[in-house]
Formats: C-alpha cells, sequence, structure tokens
C-alpha cells in the first residue's frame, strides 16, 4: 500500500516534468503536505516508494536543498541525460552540484503570486 506522502510527492513530481524544472526535498515535501524531516528522510523514504511504484515518474527531479548529489551515482547521471549540468564539488570529494542551481529550481511562488494576479484583474 501506498503512502498518501509519497503519492503527494508523485503528483509534485509530475509537475516538475511538465515545467522541466527540479525541486528541492523540502519544497517538494511542503508541496506534499508534510515536513521533509531530518536531512530529507522522509523524502528520501518517499522517492523510495516513488521509485518503486512509479518508475516512469521521474524521481531524480527532487535533489537536496543544497543542489548536491552523491558524485556519480545514478541521481547525477540521470540529472545530466535530463538535461541538467552537474559538476563536482571541490568543497566535498563525496558530492556533486547542480550548475546553476537557483535557475534550476521550481518556484511554485511565482506561480501563486500569477494566479493571484489574475484573480485580482478578473
Amino acid at each position: 500500500m501506498t503512502s498518501t506522502r509519497a503519492q503527494g510527492v508523485a503528483e509534485v513530481l509530475w509537475e516538475l516534468k511538465r515545467a522541466s524544472k527540479i525541486g528541492t526535498y523540502t519544497t517538494i515535501a511542503r508541496r506534499a503536505g508534510f515536513s521533509a524531516g531530518s536531512k530529507g528522510r522522509a523524502m528520501l523514504t518517499c522517492l523510495k516508494t516513488v521509485r518503486r511504484d512509479w518508475p516512469h515518474l521521474q524521481w531524480w527531479r527532487a535533489v537536496s536543498d543544497d543542489g548536491k548529489v552523491e558524485r556519480g551515482s545514478d541521481h547525477a547521471t540521470l540529472l545530466v541525460e535530463g538535461g541538467y549540468e552537474v559538476v563536482d564539488d571541490e568543497a566535498d570529494e563525496e558530492k556533486s552540484i547542480v550548475t546553476d542551481f537557483e535557475e534550476q529550481v521550481m518556484s511554485w511562488e511565482e506561480e501563486e503570486e500569477e494566479a493571484e494576479a489574475a484573480a485580482n484583474k478578473a
């Protein structure tokens, strides 16, 4: 049985895919209605479920809040295949980081502001 948290994360991942963006653990979890947990542990658990139950979803669009992934991991490889540039983090031998991270991350606040502005015009 799939958790409601994982279902929420799956829906957010679908939004990210349609927008060709990535999302941070914290923003994805918040949008799905829960806390990402310490070091994103709750999100990592949900992502395992998503990978198992919805293999067609692009789970790799969820990244840690600092934009770092394990160097040489499937996560890093899939991000590159998805069109994102990932470079080795000089400060951490075990991590890589998504370049232009802030520009690549989905911002739902902008979307909500646009919707609110459109509603006010009507």
